[in-house]
């Protein structure tokens, strides 16, 4: 409704209500034992007396109930005065709740305790469950009786729809008569603000909204549809309720009384084509049996009902074969029941001859025994058949005399209940209990308002119920109920489970779900994610639609439904499934897998190689190839290179301390020496031509064999007290290498100082460089076996290793960065080897005849 027409209902009906004190021209005071003066002309509403159930008393209690549902056919001809005829289709459940109002009150007047001396009577009307029809029926009470214009009613009993008692508050309102209502139960009501003359003994929908969100909660229901009223009750249900819960809406279809037939088609064809198998229906039953019908057509016999109270108990609904093949295993909330001793054998004992001016009894007869009561003759043109008297309600079982569940029928109890606790109040009754013996009446002090009084009515009902208002509120208490088949072929209503205020107490065991199993239904838009995998939202569509994502290396989830996935501490792992997290592998180059082996194999084989040539050297150390390439710096070389390959094993097998620490130093320390031995040849080979030159004979005396052997020491030395002051400031620690993703983790050697390992690949290759470029100047001297060429070719490849073992290095992770280490010491030992000594032990063994110095001397 937009904010314009709201005001122009609440101007209307301020303007009704100020019209209706000047008719009635006096305060809607209350005087007991006082009859007050009627009026000579009254103002006629067109409600006939004989329309209602009218008991005089001295304070008077309306009431207004929707019973009938038919209304008649409006004349829009406007040749004729307007006059409102009566409604049609009398309901027997409305019937028995307009006697639960009756028996309440002469329950009180028999009561010596509760209003003492005070009779109290009744105006009971039927609004035909139209809000124009109560509108006019509620102006008719507080107006005083249509045609004796006897005193008006101070407080109705009625608005059984919200929207009907939205209307009756906001005219009641400035008239300061309450309005109790037994059935409506919008939020909006519990607006003191608006509506401060409203009550009710029917809770706040938001409790039954909120109790089948949790039940859909609870069984994981996350996609469902709702068919819902096109009407405060229905939709507030789905916007405040179900879509703030983790539940997803497939679908809406809202109903609309006037449209039912197309309304419910288009609703059922909505049920048929959605993948929720959990239906919410909040509308009334009226509704629902349409809805059913349909679907029975459609043949939709597999959905999983959740019922708001509206229709949950409906026994007219049960019992209809429609309904036993669509709806098995219906699950809903009920207004909670409560007995009422001695309400059936009041509802079996009526009888029309005992209330002849009870127009719904004689109706309710006429249609139960098919006979007409009251007379013993037929009178002309009658349709029925008089009755003969033998008839009896004891012999009926219906709604109206099935008393074994009183739901609304006790709510309508209690507001009359609460009603007289009021009036007591607002009377200056006294306390029975202080005065035994007594003959103790009311007396009327004070026009007090009977708003006040309600708002603090809190009393024990005779049920030993504590009862008292929460604003217009009361307690919400709700039964939970399940449809189940009888072997016999009956549905029955049976107790699963109850709802106190915002608390669910459930007993799972007891339900029979509309497979007819204990298997609890399953109604969801996309499957619970399982472990190892998380929800991903589908874009564009509702949360409850994910897919299921595989949750990444290194991370978990051990949950089903999980919506993300937990990162694993850095020291574990996530295992293959990607739901726990597992202590990580220690890893290492180790001698017993294949790369080890093959490592180890080259670098043995390499040493094996180096023994050889030096065994043959030493040998054939006389001859003129050994001794003419200074033979102690070959055996020195030799020496080195062997130390070179050696180290190599150093790197393989499960770091330690001292392995960190001595793998490093062996590195640097023999490589070093290595190319130490290199450039002094390079330097020797160079000095000797140079010394053949005229005035260059005293070269050769300064680099003899001391200089020789003294600066290999030098160069090695640097290198060695490089070596000291790295291990001895910031050693290699071995480290698990944590930042490496996967299961197992390399334990390596950590530099801790990255300037101590750089300066020792460093000065590797200076001296490298160095002899390369000595290697390179000497390579075209005038010799038959000039070694400075086998020199300048070893280099370019020790070079060329050691330039392409760095960004190898960096970028292999692991154990295989260890790898490429020792593949970098074992190529450039290799090649260092075989550049520089193959050569000379091709000479040595296979060519004897060039191994003189006549050859060797010999210019090219």
């Amino acid at each position: 409704m937009s904010l314009l027409s709201q005001l122009i209902t609440r101007w209307t009906l301020s303007a009704l209500s100020l019209l209706l004190v000047w008719l009635v021209g006096r305060p809607l005071g209350l005087g007991v034992g006082i009859k007050m003066a009627q009026t000579l002309n009254c103002y006629r509403w067109g409600t006939p007396s004989d329309r209602g159930l009218f008991e005089d008393g001295d304070v008077i209690f309306g009431g207004l109930f929707s019973l009938r549902y038919m209304p008649p056919a409006k004349d829009y001809r406007f040749t004729q005065q307007p006059d409102n005829k009566p409604c049609t289709g009398l309901q027997n459940l409305p019937l028995q709740y307009i006697y639960a109002m009756v028996f309440a009150l002469e329950e009180i007047n028999h009561s010596s305790t509760l209003l003492p001396g005070v009779k109290l009577g009744h105006h009971i009307h039927d609004s035909c469950a139209l809000p124009a029809w109560a509108l006019q029926a509620a102006l008719s009470m507080v107006g005083g009786d249509t045609q004796s214009c006897d005193r008006p009613v101070p407080l109705i009993i009625g608005g059984s729809s919200s929207i009907t008692a939205q209307i009756l508050s906001r005219l009641l309102g400035p008239l300061s008569v309450p309005l109790v209502s037994y059935t409506a139960s919008s939020p909006s009501l519990s607006d003191r603000q608006q509506y401060r003359n409203f009550f009710r003994t029917m809770a706040s929908d938001i409790y039954q909204a909120r109790a089948i969100a949790q039940l859909a909660i609870k069984f994981n229901w996350t996609w469902i549809g709702a068919v819902v009223a096109n009407n405060d009750y229905g939709l507030m249900a789905v916007k405040e309720e179900i879509q703030e819960s983790r539940v997803c809406l497939a679908f809406v279809e809202t109903l609309q009384r006037e449209n039912i037939v197309s309304d419910a088609r288009r609703a059922a064809l909505a049920i048929q084509a959605s993948t929720a198998k959990v239906i919410l229906i909040f509308t009334w039953y009226t509704d629902v049996m349409e809805l059913f019908k349909q679907l029975e057509k459609l043949n939709v016999t597999d959905r999983q009902f959740l019922a708001s109270e509206a229709w949950s108990t409906s026994s007219d609904l049960r019992q209809s074969t429609f309904s036993r093949r669509v709806a098995s295993g219906v699950l809903g909330v009920a207004i909670r029941s409560s007995p009422l001793p001695g309400f059936e054998t009041y509802l079996r004992n009526l009888k029309p001859s005992r209330r002849r001016n009870d127009q719904f009894l004689k109706e309710f007869w006429e249609e139960e025994f098919g006979c007409s009561p009251g007379t013993t003759t037929a009178p002309p043109f009658a349709s029925l058949p008089p009755c003969n008297g033998t008839e009896s309600l004891w012999a009926v079982n219906n709604v109206f005399t099935d008393t074994s569940q009183l739901r609304v029928t006790y709510n309508v109890y209690l507001a009359v209940y609460a009603a007289a606790h009021a009036l007591h109040s607002l009377l200056s009754c006294p306390n029975v209990n202080s005065s035994p013996g007594r003959n103790i009446t009311c007396s009327f002090r004070s026009p007090v308002k009977p708003i006040e009084q309600l708002s603090k009515v809190n009393f024990t009902t005779p049920q030993g119920e504590v009862f008292y208002f929460q604003g217009a509120d009361i307690t919400a208490k709700y039964d939970l109920v399940n449809w189940q088949s009888s072997p016999e072929g009956q549905v029955k209503l049976v107790l699963i489970g109850r709802v106190d205020g915002f608390d669910l107490h459930l007993t799972e065991s007891a339900i029979q779900w509309s497979t007819g199993s204990s298997q609890v239904p399953v109604s969801v838009c996309s499957e619970a994610c399982p472990p190892g995998t998380r929800m991903a939202t589908r874009k564009g569509e509702p949360i409850c639609c994910f897919d299921c994502i595989p949750c990444a290396d290194g991370e978990i989830s051990n949950t089903t439904g999980s919506t993300q996935c937990d990162q694993c501490p850095s020291e574990f792992w996530s295992n293959a499934e990607h739901t726990a997290c597992v202590l990580r592998q220690l890893d290492f180059l180790s001698f017993n897998e294949t790369l080890g082996i093959t490592l180890t194999a080259v670098a043995v084989s390499g040493v094996t190689v180096t023994i050889a040539v030096f065994v043959v050297f030493l040998y054939y150390r006389q001859t003129p190839m050994v001794r003419a390439n200074n033979s102690e710096l070959s055996f020195l070389l030799l020496l080195s290179l062997k130390l070179c390959f050696l180290c190599s094993l150093v790197f393989i097998g499960r770091p330690s301390v001292w392995s960190c620490r001595f793998q490093q130093a062996a590195f640097g320390i023999s490589f070093v020496l290595c190319v130490s031995c290199l450039q002094v040849k390079t330097i020797v080979v160079l000095a000797a031509f140079r010394s053949a030159r005229p005035g260059a004979g005293a070269l050769m005396k300064w680099f003899g064999p001391g200089q020789q052997r003294g600066s290999v020491c030098f160069f090695t030395s640097i290198q060695v007290i490089i070596c000291i002051i790295w291990l001895s400031l910031s050693p290699p620690e071995p480290q698990p290498d944590l930042e490496i993703p996967g299961l197992h983790v390399t334990l390596k050697c950590a530099m801790d100082s990255v300037v101590g390992f750089s300066l020792v690949l460093g000065y590797i290759g200076l001296l490298g460089c160095t002899s390369l470029l000595l290697a390179f100047l000497g390579r075209k001297l005038p010799d038959n076996f000039n070694e400075a060429k086998l020199i300048t070719f070893s280099m370019l490849i020790f070079c060329a290793v050691w330039v392409a073992f760095v960004p190898a290095y960096v970028s292999s992770p692991g154990k295989y960065a260890v790898a490429v280490e020792i593949f970098a010491i074992l190529a450039s030992s290799y090649g260092l080897l075989f550049c520089i000594f193959a050569p000379k032990c091709f000479i040595i063994l296979l060519r004897p005849e060039k191994n003189t110095k006549k050859h060797l001397m010999a210019r090219q």
